[in-house]
């Protein structure tokens, strides 16, 4: 901004910002991804193995949202896992009553609530997921008004850091016991499974299951570039800003229980979205998806792949959800150990993830290069 003065008065010109073009363009790594996922892996994968590309994308998605509360609000949100299932249910539940309907046996209970006798009248609160456009609405309006109210009640009292991941950690448990108890109505253990359709499109079909996967890396991609339209607002500053210097921003005059609210609620939101298009993917939603080992499994694929870089989260969640698919039947009791000693890794020797090594190894050549020079 350049200010003129002349002898009556003095008037500022604003120029135009130079960060303004940089806030709209597209990064090369989103370009190269969105080349890879709708282009490249449909031609060069079979269909299982798109399958279980799917199912890694749908926590890329989680992924996403973690990045923005922890990587950049420095939120530890380790129940993330309850935002996932809320959103799995509500679309699980619909496609149930679908399924119902489509099986013309005369019966609108779904299977389940068949074997273990709930009556023949459905229970009320099912009966609003009938109607496709609520159960959408609720795959993220539900997890976003948990959220909501949970972190007003946590942000309000300045709940933070290892009490605030605690508190997660319980709602993610408290969760699976409810539904695992509650197996008339929500399946218990077994969760809601064998879906067999998806509005109107037969999961069977190996071209409806491509166009599942096809719709996950859309929705992925677009909500990476929602969430680094965020990164680069004033918003995303303000919550660094939070993240570094609360008492600061307080005196400043913002209130950092908001700020830190808005990025909650919004990774919630992506979590449920998430869970509901992992439904369509895997065919099943269970309380073993979304306790607290999963829920830990989230925040771990952001870890790795390095929390406060978009890409790297979303690299990172894929890379872990497959070496656990590798390495889980091979070894089925070690996993959950090695799924935990790279969390303690990530976080304690490289706090950036693998998207910062190569900036961490540069740090270290300079000063060999200094050395040498000198002598």
């Amino acid at each position: 901004m350049t200010t003129t003065t002349s002898p009556t008065r003095t008037t500022s010109v604003v120029q135009p910002s130079a960060s303004l073009p940089e806030r709209f363009r597209v990064p090369s790594a989103f370009l190269l991804g969105a080349v890879l996922l709708l282009g490249v892996a449909p031609l060069v994968l079979s269909d299982f193995r798109l399958n279980l590309l799917a199912k890694y994308l749908c926590y890329a998605i989680v992924a996403v949202g973690v990045s923005l509360a922890w990587g950049r609000g420095g939120l530890m949100v380790l129940g993330q896992g309850v935002f996932f299932g809320l959103g799995g249910y509500a679309m699980a539940m619909h496609l149930k009553l679908a399924d119902a309907d489509a099986a013309a046996t005369g019966q609108t209970l779904p299977d389940f609530m068949q074997l273990y006798g709930t009556g023949d009248a459905l229970p009320w609160w099912w009966k609003p997921f009938a109607d496709p456009a609520f159960a959408l609405a609720m795959t993220v309006l539900l997890p976003m008004a948990v959220a909501a109210l949970l972190g007003f009640l946590v942000f309000r009292r300045r709940v933070k850091g290892a009490y605030f991941a605690i508190l997660s950690q319980a709602l993610a448990a408290a969760l699976a016991i409810w539904l695992v108890g509650q197996q008339a109505t929500t399946g218990g253990t077994n969760g809601l499974t064998d879906i067999q359709g998806f509005f109107g499109y037969d999961l069977n079909d190996p071209a409806n299951q491509r166009t599942v996967y096809f719709i996950i890396a859309a929705v992925l991609l677009l909500l990476m570039a929602a969430a680094r339209q965020l990164f680069v607002s004033r918003y995303g500053e303000l919550l660094i800003a939070v993240r570094d210097s609360e008492e600061r921003v307080r005196f400043l005059g913002y209130n950092p229980a908001n700020v830190k609210l808005v990025a909650y609620v919004v990774a919630a939101g992506m979590a449920g979205l998430a869970g509901a298009l992992f439904v369509p993917a895997v065919g099943i939603i269970s309380p073993a998806l979304i306790g607290i080992v999963p829920s830990i499994g989230f925040v771990i694929g952001a870890a790795v792949g390095g929390r406060a870089s978009l890409v790297g989260a979303v690299l990172g969640a894929i890379a872990v959800a497959w070496t656990q698919s590798t390495l889980s039947d091979a070894y089925p009791a070690a996993w959950t150990y090695l799924q935990g000693l790279l969390f303690v890794v990530a976080v304690g020797f490289l706090p950036g993830g693998l998207a910062s090594l190569v900036t961490v190894l540069r740090k270290r050549r300079i000063p060999t290069r200094t050395t040498g020079e000198t002598a």
